[in-house]
């Protein structure tokens, strides 16, 4: 699928079929992560694969009840590893380059899933102590964002977008 034919094509999607993700485009997806961006070339995130139902159910109980979370046959939890980019960085690398670069490589797994024929929702509102509980309470991570991946049971419209020359601003 052609770049831009992607980021046209990929929606949030809330249903997903009982199908499982198959191995091979799991592994894709996570190869295509590895190559996000990110401050220094640190990659001052983890990501942890949830495939078991009971772990999706306890990361959609952590994400106040968004039962998708569970549904969905697979569960990545984007995990900002600050001590990783303070080494480098400083406070502010702890603070915001290790975020920024969990959400790079998030994005990076939305836009690989609609490339390989999924779907995926970003799941942003959550307990961050459950979910670190969830995902074996790995010290000194911050989770950042759970990205719901599996095969879509529903087709959505294209959100309304802002026109561009509200959000873009040239500067001269």
């Amino acid at each position: 699928m052609d770049f831009f034919d992607v980021v046209q094509s990929r929606r949030s999607i809330r249903s997903f079929l009982d199908k499982p993700v198959e191995a091979d485009k799991l592994h894709q997806l996570l190869e295509a992560v590895n190559r996000a961006p990110s401050a220094g070339n640190l990659q001052a995130y983890e990501i942890f694969v949830a495939c078991d139902a009971q772990r999706r159910a306890a990361l959609a109980h952590a994400s106040l009840g968004q039962s998708y979370v569970a549904s969905a046959p697979v569960a990545l939890v984007f995990c900002a590893h600050p001590q990783r980019s303070a080494t480098r960085y400083g406070e502010r690398g702890a603070r915001l380059y290790a975020v920024q670069d969990a959400t790079i490589a998030c994005t990076y797994a939305m836009l690989a899933a609609t490339a390989l024929g999924m779907a995926s929702v970003w799941i942003g509102a959550f307990s961050d102590q459950q979910v670190w509980q969830a995902i074996g309470s790995p010290e000194g991570l911050e989770p950042v964002a759970i990205l719901s991946v599996g095969y879509a049971a529903e087709q959505r419209e294209p959100s309304r977008r802002r026109p561009l020359n509200t959000i873009v601003h040239y500067l001269d």
